[in-house]
């Protein structure tokens, strides 16, 4: 793509100028855009996919957002990433599309992130791991930048995507975290920032807590479940499977007739 052209007083450009730079950044945007739906895409399916598999859904809810031009011209100007050109946003810009994944349990956080990168046609170029080092101020998540493939018209693009993914209770912490430096325009009251830094302690136990329980939970399960593969139900009447039956089913020959 072309480099991006200053942008001139509506009067001194020609309509023709003007029809071409909006073609360009249309396309460009397009392709952020259309990652962003290949990734939701494939989320739907590892979702009905472990539903019908596991009777379980590892995914409570998921968010995605691309960013203005606006906001990508003043991160680039920021970040102090040199020509304003469409190649240099795309080499320098790595969170323009973003997909946020809220789980209910830390497990399955990991678990997706495994399932994503087994997906071969997915490239992880980065992995930051903020639950296990959380970042000083107390957030936690876990952050990927992944290369989607996005098939076009005329051509095939790599295209990055963000994809932060976390718990419900560090979904909360940081939905909350971010409204407080939006009311003090980023200027918060040491007061504040040690009681948020408490709050994301409290989270962070709070998930351990309920991971324990899940487990526990499954242990339980699993056992009942084990508990009824030995018996049939007939009219509401139980009968316990013979065990020389169910040697049967691993090929013995203990119920054969001598």
């Amino acid at each position: 793509m072309n480099p991006i052209k200053p942008i001139s007083p509506m009067n001194t450009l020609s309509m023709q100028q003007i029809k071409q730079f909006k073609n360009e950044i249309t396309r460009f945007m397009m392709t952020y855009k259309f990652a962003l739906d290949e990734m939701e895409t494939r989320i739907e399916i590892l979702q009905e996919e472990f539903q019908l598999l596991h009777d379980y859904n590892p995914i409570e809810h998921t968010k995605s957002r691309l960013k203005s031009p606006e906001s990508i011209i003043n991160k680039m100007y920021r970040k102090n990433c040199g020509a304003l050109s469409f190649p240099n946003i795309r080499n320098h810009i790595k969170d323009i599309a973003g997909l946020r994944i809220t789980c209910s349990f830390l497990s399955d956080i990991y678990r997706i992130s495994d399932m994503l990168k087994k997906q071969t046609d997915l490239r992880i170029l980065e992995e930051k791991d903020y639950i296990s080092r959380p970042k000083p101020n107390g957030y936690r998540s876990l952050h990927l930048i992944i290369e989607v493939p996005v098939f076009m018209s005329d051509r095939q693009e790599r295209v990055c995507v963000e994809v932060q993914i976390r718990t419900i209770a560090m979904d909360f912490w940081a939905s909350l975290e971010h409204k407080i430096y939006y009311k003090y325009n980023k200027t918060v009251p040491s007061k504040l920032l040690d009681e948020l830094k408490d709050a994301a302690h409290a989270a962070a136990a709070l998930d351990k807590q309920m991971e324990r329980l899940h487990n526990e939970i499954q242990e339980i399960r699993e056992s009942e479940e084990e508990a009824e593969m030995n018996r049939i139900v007939i009219r509401n009447q139980e009968f316990p499977l013979p065990p020389a039956l169910l040697q049967l089913l691993d090929g013995g020959t203990s119920g054969k007739a001598e």
